[in-house]
């Protein structure tokens, strides 16, 4: 099979005609910031997710950090989190003076698990940041059980849109604050964008205003009341974090969207399978990618040196020469120079895996013939190489 001529990213957002025109409605309309497409967006993924709010918010990042503040995590107090992961997990805790605690893994799931958490556990514990990793969704309701009362649990749910938890239920539907991500590569991308998920009118209400400066009324709701005198009243520090119109069009089409562009993924995951599984039995995939359990925002595996003849980051460099976006997801973060004062003694599993592990790429816009090509390339690159 011969080189394709252009990049296969690992994940890029699928656009209609419907999303162009949602927001060339929007541009006409005068109103770009955070409006009615905004309010009917959040209404209508609470809908689609059986939870009674949503606050959409500027970034997941965004959503983790008013979940912890608002979950009480304070200056000094420790927040777990595993350190395969994105730094957005770590970097909420650092940004309210509290302590990243990293933990390890299991070797199956690449996820935290009640074990690496329990493990993690302190006296001054206040929280855990539970990360959905690549759209396996980690059993809350089991960690909820095994914490102590006084621990919070914060769902990161960026990869975890579309996914359920092992009990069936669809994840955001916990009753934790859980937050998503509508970045550009993700299963519902607007370009940027988060969004929480609750089950507290009160809280959200506070999340709103917290998201615009902390005042009691927004733009919105003066524009449509011009009666209304004055901006509004600031009663305590808030941010500049809301979401705009512009972004809730998209939204609003991609979640209408959203059960073919999944069922596609499912597909493409499936491929996959049928393709490796039997050329490369040894090859280990994050448990449950293939299922329709999992979100499948991320195709993880782990490429043994010992089985493939080459080390990962070689094999990396040699899929990207021939326009193959593999990636890696993560690094871990507690080998980065900004967490080397919260570096734990040793995280075993994640030592393993991190020299190992691959993304393939997978998203609704890819087809089943670049789900081939991708498995004729590595295939090829292991064969020359044995």
């Amino acid at each position: 099979m011969s080189i394709r001529e252009t990049y296969l990213p690992f994940g890029a957002p699928n656009y209609s005609e419907a999303e162009i025109e949602a927001v060339t409605r929007i541009m006409r309309s005068g109103w770009l910031g955070l409006g009615q497409e905004t309010l009917s967006f959040e209404a209508e993924l609470a809908a689609a997710l059986g939870v009674d709010e949503i606050v959409a918010v500027n970034s997941c990042t965004s959503a983790l950090f008013l979940a912890l503040r608002e979950s009480g995590v304070r200056s000094g107090d420790d927040v777990i989190v595993p350190s395969l992961t994105w730094c957005s997990s770590a970097n909420v805790a650092l940004y309210l003076d509290a302590r990243p605690v990293f933990c390890d893994v299991d070797s199956d799931t690449f996820s935290m698990s009640v074990e690496t958490v329990l493990a993690s556990l302190t006296s001054r514990t206040r929280a855990v940041v539970v990360v959905h990793y690549g759209g396996l969704a980690v059993d809350v309701q089991a960690l909820r059980r095994a914490l102590p009362e006084r621990v919070a649990i914060i769902e990161d749910a960026a990869h975890a849109l579309g996914a359920r938890y092992p009990d069936g239920s669809v994840v955001g539907s916990s009753g934790n604050l859980t937050c998503f991500s509508f970045y550009a590569n993700k299963n519902l991308a607007t370009g940027e964008g988060g969004a929480i998920a609750l089950g507290d009118p009160t809280l959200a209400n506070r999340l709103r205003s917290l998201r615009m400066h902390g005042m009691d009324s927004s733009a919105w709701s003066r524009y449509v009341k011009p009666s209304t005198i004055g901006p509004g009243v600031i009663a305590e520090l808030g941010f500049k974090m809301n979401y705009s119109d512009l972004q809730a069009a998209i939204g609003r089409v991609q979640l209408q969207r959203f059960p073919e562009m999944q069922a596609h993924r499912q597909a493409l995951a499936e491929r996959y399978q049928q393709r490796l599984q039997a050329e490369l039995p040894w090859l280990k995939m994050q448990e449950g990618c293939f299922t329709p359990m999992h979100a499948k925002h991320l195709l993880v595996g782990r490429f043994d040196p010992e089985k493939t003849g080459m080390q990962r980051d070689d094999l990396l460099k040699a899929l990207r020469l021939r326009n193959v976006g593999a990636s890696i997801h993560y690094a871990p973060l507690h080998n980065m120079p900004l967490y080397a004062e919260y570096k734990p003694p040793v995280l075993p599993v994640t030592e393993r895996l991190a020299p190992q592990i691959l993304t393939l790429p997978i998203g609704a816009k890819l087809e089943v013939a670049d789900v081939d090509y991708v498995c004729e390339q590595l295939l090829e690159i292991l064969k020359e190489v044995r």
